[in-house]
């Protein structure tokens, strides 16, 4: 009997919102029941915030999440954002991705920072990105349940990267600690081409990095992120494939 899989291509990188971009659109999910999963989250300030949406670079054609957050100014501990997981509406198979993902993430940070897990404090607007990209990517990846995850080895760029901590050499820090057994390429480009959420979810979600599987492609999207590379394919292919 053929399995269902999810093969991910990278060329220029990926973040949060291109990983809910294109699984929204291999588990073709309309505008309401995106926003039901965002809902079950149980966060008001998430509420009626993402849309996906047609949008191109160079002329080709894809998809881009327009996300609109509320600035605010509430440093969430693990612990908190495990407290969020538990009491949201989430399947359970949800739920323990992204509490998977986030408990990567906090590992890095905390190595980073030189702290314990329990110390890490994830920042205002980017805690309430991460948490919006890691549990509506989670439930949309368990709603499709493939049977293996395949990605391309990682573009990474040198350059700097503008943050709160201020200039920090790419990849960022978080990325780097994460990055051990996973392949990478050096991109002709320059900046963060994989953020720390996005490499925390596919690690969680048990991605395999190298080449195509042998599969015939069932359905297929482009989603384009925020950042556009000058000298790169932008966007990250995502597939839906059976094996």
């Amino acid at each position: 009997m053929k399995q269902q899989a999810i093969v991910l291509r990278t060329p220029s990188g990926i973040s949060g919102d291109m990983l809910l971009t294109g699984l929204a659109r291999l588990a073709d999910v309309n505008d309401a029941e995106l926003s039901a999963i965002v809902d079950s989250i149980g966060v008001e300030a998430l509420h009626d915030c993402v849309t996906i949406e047609p949008h191109h670079v160079n002329w080709i054609t894809g998809w881009q999440a327009h996300i609109t957050l509320p600035h605010e100014h509430h440093h969430r501990t693990p612990a908190v954002i495990y407290d969020i997981i538990g009491r949201s509406a989430l399947s359970d198979p949800a739920k323990a991705l992204a509490r998977r993902a986030f408990a990567i993430l906090a590992e890095a940070e905390a190595t980073v920072h030189g702290c314990t897990v329990d110390e890490v404090h994830f920042h205002e607007v980017g805690a309430l990105d991460s948490i919006l990209d890691t549990c509506v990517a989670a439930s949309l990846f368990t709603r499709i349940d493939p049977a293996e995850f395949h990605c391309s080895p990682l573009p990474m760029c040198d350059g700097v990267i503008r943050c709160e901590h201020g200039l920090l050499a790419s990849p960022p820090p978080a990325v780097q600690e994460m990055l051990n057994g996973i392949p990478v390429y050096g991109a002709d480009g320059k900046g963060e081409t994989v953020t720390p959420t996005a490499l925390a979810f596919l690690k969680a979600a048990g991605a395999r990095f190298g080449k195509w599987p042998q599969c015939e492609v069932v359905t297929s999207a482009r989603a384009y992120g925020g950042k556009v590379f000058e000298h790169l394919p932008n966007g990250a292919n995502f597939f839906l494939v059976t094996l």
